[in-house]
């Protein structure tokens, strides 16, 4: 039995936390970890207690943004701010953490994972976010594009 690199098995995790989605648009998955040690999960859906979407209808559909656009006016937390405050939530230091996620980072995850101190993002899906991009790069993040044919560890 060839038993997955650590990066394939910590991507595989982030798509089963992804099934806990509550958003009607994608499914998004993440996944905080140091020392090989998982320390927070995230998934994109509204906040604890708050109707979701499947009841109230997704607002961002029926004013027919893009993706991408207008975060704003979502009820929804993308996947990572989740697992960032999930962390914060029960006092536990993410600093040096390796974010991964099932998506490329928004730009608006990107300046919370910049302020949070996470040193690498690893990620399966691209998103159309130059800015983010760019910030990452500039705060000297490491970021890898994880496919599913890579063989190697990256973490």
């Amino acid at each position: 039995m060839q038993r997955p690199s650590w990066d394939q098995y910590f991507m595989d995790i982030t798509h089963l936390v992804a099934t806990r989605s509550s958003c009607l648009r994608r499914q998004v998955g993440a996944l905080l970890v140091k020392d090989r040690n998982i320390l927070a999960t995230g998934y994109n859906g509204v906040p604890s207690g708050i109707t979701h979407c499947e009841a109230t209808g997704c607002l961002r559909e029926r004013l027919k943004v893009p993706s991408g656009e207008r975060h704003e006016l979502c009820r929804g937390l993308h996947a990572e701010q989740n697992a960032i405050i999930q962390a914060a939530k029960h006092g536990t230091n993410i600093d040096g953490a390796t974010l991964y996620c099932t998506t490329m980072p928004c730009i608006i995850c990107t300046k919370m994972i910049i302020n949070a101190g996470i040193a690498k993002v690893i990620y399966g899906e691209g998103y159309a976010d130059e800015l983010a991009r760019e910030m990452i790069i500039e705060a000297a993040i490491e970021i890898v594009h994880f496919t599913t044919t890579q063989k190697g560890e990256t973490a």
